[in-house]
């Protein structure tokens, strides 16, 4: 169905921002399907907040597996390829695990009072040797012309080449940024931003405030992998994939921040006159 022309002119100009939930913000990536519940509704009532303060913002969510999907993903190596009997069922046991996070994400989001409306990727992407290749672009844009927040999230697809596979929430991010062309893109995790050391592990890890593509090399050695399993790669992947969309997209901004700080998700929306986390954008 074609997009409703008035409702198009009216959000044309209105700022879109791209958020993710990271898995391991919203679960506890050591245990096996378990969901933080306050966390995830202090996060809903904080982008309510957001919706509240600036009506006009066009926000498009998306969250991480977690404790929930990665752990089958990995079990019967889904991001690889199906093929046999068996892989084809981890991957629709991976598909119920990330729907079943993705039903409680949609639920902390509506009773918030956010119109949240989830949008299975599974359903609607199609990819072509692990990279997406289309689908999804239609749907989201009749969403936020309609004032709907669409909510994404990683999943399996069925690939031309592989025969499934598994499209991260950043990989969908991606595929989306470069055609719907966002402002902003907000990634908020555990930790506040990239640090010179693991923060949870080492006391005197010191915060990076801001990376450039230039900047990026000198940090490969101290960018380190993500806790928990993760099949879709550790924190030195979502930099250099966030590096790639501003490469992308000149003028696009990044953060990675803590979603663990009240009212960090809020700054990092709205406004970024306060420092959040680690900002990444172009030279």
């Amino acid at each position: 169905m074609p997009i409703n022309p008035t409702l198009a002119d009216q959000s044309t100009h209105a700022p879109l921002i791209f958020l993710k939930l990271g898995g391991s913000l919203i679960t506890d990536k050591r245990q096996v399907e378990t969901v933080r519940a306050d966390v995830l509704m202090r996060l809903a009532t904080e982008l309510a907040a957001v919706r509240h303060a600036n009506p006009a913002l066009r926000l498009i969510i998306a969250h991480g597996s977690g404790s929930f999907g990665h752990v089958h993903a990995k079990r019967y190596g889904t991001r690889a390829g199906v093929h046999t009997a068996a892989e084809w069922m981890g991957f629709a046991l991976t598909a119920d695990a990330a729907a079943r996070l993705n039903r409680q994400v949609i639920g902390a989001l509506l009773q918030a009072g956010v119109p949240a409306w989830s949008l299975q990727p599974g359903a609607l992407l199609r990819c072509v040797d692990g990279h997406i290749a289309r689908g999804m672009i239609d749907n989201i844009q009749q969403a936020l012309a309609c004032g709907v927040v669409p909510v994404v999230f990683g999943d399996v697809a069925l690939d031309d080449v592989r025969g499934g596979t598994i499209a991260s929430t950043e990989e969908i991010f991606e595929w989306l940024a470069v055609q719907l062309r966002p402002q902003r893109i907000v990634l908020a995790g555990e930790v506040d931003g990239i640090y010179t050391a693991d923060p949870q592990l080492d006391a005197t890890a010191q915060r990076i405030p801001e990376i450039t593509p230039r900047t990026l090399h000198d940090l490969q050695a101290v960018v380190g992998a993500s806790h928990g399993v993760d099949v879709t790669g550790g924190m030195a992947a979502k930099v250099a994939q966030s590096i790639r969309m501003i490469g992308q997209i000149p003028d696009l901004d990044l953060v990675l921040c803590s979603g663990l700080i009240p009212g960090n998700l809020q700054r990092a929306v709205l406004d970024l006159a306060t420092p959040v986390g680690t900002r990444l954008y172009g030279e």
